[in-house]
């Protein structure tokens, strides 16, 4: 991702083409399950609207690659274009009313209306007062063509240091680089994975959601894998579970779990934008019923072989897709139609694991976090996506699913599938 600072001088905003990401995302937009992010910070104290939206203006500014709307551009043109525009086109923070739904209408906006590209910024927050408590709570929701979870939250770090005047700075080590990993034996790529078995579908368009607070899995001292291996083992045994449940047990093909890596550092210096790469783990049916363990051990042998890999963002086929030999509504018809031609072998399912929360997102005397939640889209044909976070020493997983397959109840048994198949990673020694 370009790392731009302050839009030109003069009558021309300045102009950058969409990388490759935006563009794949571009192409394949639809009203029915809008590509959001939500960001769900509840905070200890109460935020004064004035304040809170001069800091957030501020931060805005302060990272001004978030500050962009999508150009006009000609029918023959080859690349979509991000317009820079220095200062918001609309007001990037509202203050809905405090009803005793607000907080289920605030999620509700969050899953089904994006912050439309035209107007800068493409994220909209809204400071929402809980009238049970007393306390604010922060809902961002951004349009995933133009960035993802991880950016937008440096920019509310950097909002809440403007607000309470107090440091938010994460610790200064950056993620190490992985060393590279010879290749590890796996699924074949090009076997068709497993899909999600249909539960009870809801006959209203878009994303349902649920958001639960777990504990942080216990991990013992020494042991050969991560807390993020024990997702990923807790995810793939949620899913075999949920399909043997629905009477589609899959014995030939594997469960691919898409995992995003973000190599970014998380001070000032952060790229704003989508700069998260996406790997794809694999595992067999007869590999996850290997003792706890083991699989545990596998998998983190397998996610450290494939973070370790040098990779474009979405692999070689979508940088070869973007390319500029064509006007880009001809490339975006060939990307919808080669999308929907390859839904077969799209991933079960996606689990975004942000891990510890760098920032302390502490608005003085507004208060700090303490949970935060994030939701991915979960568009067909995976249906179904896994976000984790962790704050105050709590784990916060969120479940979005597409209703053309799930619906409220579905999401509350893989919730409770989830929590038994995390506490169980637990009980293992290494």
């Amino acid at each position: 991702m370009t790392t731009l600072d302050r839009p030109a001088r003069g009558d021309q905003p300045t102009r950058i083409p969409f990388p490759t990401v935006d563009e794949v995302s571009r192409h394949c937009l639809q009203d029915r399950e809008p590509e959001t992010v939500h960001i769900e910070i509840h905070l200890t104290g109460h935020l004064d609207p004035t304040r809170l939206t001069d800091a957030f203006t501020r931060a805005l500014e302060t990272h001004p690659r978030i500050l962009v709307r999508e150009a006009p551009r000609h029918w023959y043109s080859t690349r979509y274009e991000w317009q820079l525009t220095g200062t918001p086109d609309v007001p990037p923070v509202s203050f809905p009313a405090p009803t005793p739904n607000a907080l289920h209408e605030a999620r509700t906006r969050s899953l089904a209306t994006a912050p439309p590209l035209t107007a800068s910024p493409p994220v909209r927050l809204e400071a929402v007062d809980d009238p049970r408590t007393g306390t604010t709570v922060l809902f961002a929701t951004i349009n995933h063509t133009a960035l993802d979870g991880p950016a937008c939250l440096r920019v509310i770090a950097t909002a809440a240091r403007l607000y309470g005047g107090r440091d938010n700075a994460p610790p200064s080590t950056a993620p190490a680089p992985a060393s590279p990993r010879p290749p590890q034996t796996a699924p074949s790529p090009w076997s068709r994975p497993a899909r999600v078995s249909p539960g009870t579908p809801d006959p209203r368009p878009g994303n349902g959601l649920l958001v639960t607070e777990l504990s942080v899995p216990h991990r013992p001292k020494g042991a050969p894998y991560t807390v993020n291996d024990q997702l990923m083992v807790a995810t793939a045994r949620t899913i075999a579970d949920w399909n043997e449940e629905h009477g589609a047990h899959h014995p030939h093909r594997p469960l691919r779990v898409t995992m995003p890596v973000d190599d970014r550092p998380r001070d000032t210096t952060m790229p704003i934008g989508n700069g998260t790469r996406l790997v794809e783990v694999a595992l067999a049916p007869d590999e996850l019923n290997k003792p706890t363990g083991e699989l545990l051990r596998l998998t983190a042998t397998r996610t450290t072989a494939l973070k370790s890999q040098p990779r474009p963002q979405l692999g070689h086929g979508a940088a070869l897709l973007t390319s500029p030999y064509a006007p880009v509504a001809w490339r975006a018809a060939a990307t919808r139609a080669l999308r929907t031609a390859a839904a077969p072998w799209t991933s079960t399912t996606l689990l975004s694991n942000i891990g510890r929360i760098p920032y302390p997102l502490d608005f003085g005397d507004g208060g700090r976090a303490h949970a935060v939640w994030f939701s991915a889209p979960a568009r067909m044909p995976r249906g179904l996506t896994f976000t984790t976070a962790s704050t105050a020493g709590r784990l916060h997983l969120a479940l979005r699913w597409s209703r053309t397959l799930l619906g409220p109840g579905d999401g509350a048994r893989l919730r409770d599938l989830f929590e038994q198949h995390l506490h169980a990673t637990q009980e293992e020694a290494p």
